[in-house]
């Protein structure tokens, strides 16, 4: 049979190199010829659009291999969803799909009826780690604890003089020990020249955070 190995690491400093090790050695105990390797770098399970596997099933459509080959199921894909719908392609155009650490395969319907309850657990538990961070978060919010950045405050009268006076923003960060970033919301929030009247002296800028929108 000809095989075809799909990789997938999280990050950009991963190794796929223990994962195909693994999955070169079961290929040659069984006996197949390893025709193609696909591999994704630093892309998350979660995403169903991956350069390798997008490539992958595009050969797959085409006959190019008998079997795919993957060091474990959730390389392939983290949502249940996506999984059987790969799964579900795959058998449509006759390959076979085949697991190093469940050692199990897609030949048989108790193969099949394996993988999806690994997918489902695996989903299952991804699920309850997001809800625990959730939950961590708002009794936080409850107990009056501060999430994410501390604000950062500055003198926003001084910001803009220093503006007026032809300060470019870099400098202007240098001189009152903000970042760039910073100094060009104030002054884009108050104005960029002399303030005419009263204003407020200080103002605070607070850096919203992943954590805060997943809340």
């Amino acid at each position: 049979m000809r095989a075809a190995i799909y990789l997938r690491v999280s990050t950009l400093d991963q190794n796929p190199e223990s994962q195909l090790r693994d999955v070169l050695q079961l290929a040659e105990q069984r006996g197949w010829e390893v025709v193609g390797r696909y591999i994704d770098h630093g892309v998350s399970g979660t995403r169903a659009r991956r350069p390798g596997l997008d490539l992958m099933m595009s050969d797959a459509r085409k006959g190019r291999f008998d079997v795919v080959v993957v060091w474990a199921s959730d390389r392939l894909a983290r949502s249940v969803r996506h999984f059987l719908e790969v799964l579900d392609e795959l058998n449509h155009v006759g390959v076979q799909f085949v697991s190093f650490r469940e050692n199990i395969d897609t030949a048989g319907p108790l193969g099949r009826a394996v993988i999806v309850i690994i997918g489902a657990i695996a989903e299952l538990e991804r699920n309850l780690i997001i809800e625990r961070v959730r939950m961590g978060m708002r009794r936080a919010r409850l107990e009056g604890r501060h999430i994410g950045r501390m604000p950062v405050e500055a003198d926003v009268d001084a910001l803009r003089q220093d503006r007026a006076r032809g300060m470019s923003l870099r400098e202007i960060a240098k001189a009152h020990r903000l970042g760039k970033t910073t100094v060009a919301r104030l002054l884009k929030q108050h104005g960029d020249g002399v303030p005419q009247g009263p204003s407020p002296l200080t103002s605070q800028v607070v850096e919203s955070t992943q954590a805060d929108q997943a809340a």
